[in-house]
C-alpha cells in the first residue's frame, strides 16, 4: 500500500514536471484559454479577466492540490508515524522549490518565488481537502454503524 502511494506521487512528479517543456507548456495553456473563453462567452459571460497567466497560475495550484491530496493518502494509508510524517513534511516543501530550480535551467521557462508560494498553497488546500474528506466519510461510516447497532438492539435487524 505504501508503494502504491509513493508510485503515485513518482508519476505525478514525472507527468507534471518532467514531461513539459517550455513552448509545449505555453501551447497547452492557450489552448485551455480558447476552450473557457468559448464556454464562457457561449454562456454570455464576459471573458476580460481571463488570460494565459491566469490559466497557468490556476494550473500550478490544481497540480499541487492534487500532490497534496496524494502525500495525504500516502500518509493515511501507510500509517506514518514520527520521522516519516517529517519526509512528508519534506516532500511537500522540496518539490516546489525543486520544480522552480528545475525551470531556471529549461529554455523558454523561468523559476519565480511567487510559484514556490503559489505551489505550497496547493499542497496545503489539496491537503485540508483531503482531511475534509476523509473527516467526511469517516463520521458517515460511524453513523452507519450507529444506525445498524441500533437496529440490532431494537430487534429490527437480523
Amino acid at each position: 500500500m505504501v508503494l502504491d502511494c509513493l508510485n503515485s506521487c513518482i508519476y505525478w512528479v514525472y507527468l507534471f514536471q518532467f514531461y513539459e517543456t517550455g513552448g509545449h507548456f505555453f501551447a497547452d495553456s492557450g489552448r485551455v484559454l480558447y476552450l473557457l473563453q468559448g464556454l464562457l462567452e457561449s454562456g454570455e459571460i464576459g471573458t476580460w479577466w481571463l488570460s494565459e497567466h491566469l490559466i497557468r497560475k490556476a494550473g500550478h495550484f490544481t497540480e499541487y492540490t492534487l500532490l497534496g491530496i496524494l502525500l495525504f493518502q500516502w500518509e493515511n494509508v501507510s500509517g506514518l508515524k514520527g520521522a516519516w510524517r517529517c519526509v512528508r513534511l519534506a516532500a511537500a516543501c522540496l518539490i516546489p522549490l525543486l520544480d522552480e530550480t528545475i525551470q531556471l535551467f529549461t529554455q523558454g521557462r523561468s523559476g519565480q518565488i511567487s510559484d514556490v508560494w503559489l505551489d505550497l498553497s496547493g499542497i496545503l488546500f489539496g491537503t485540508l481537502l483531503a482531511v475534509f474528506l476523509f473527516w467526511i466519510r469517516k463520521h458517515q461510516r460511524n453513523r452507519t454503524e450507529k444506525m445498524n447497532v441500533k437496529k440490532l438492539s431494537n430487534g429490527s435487524g437480523i
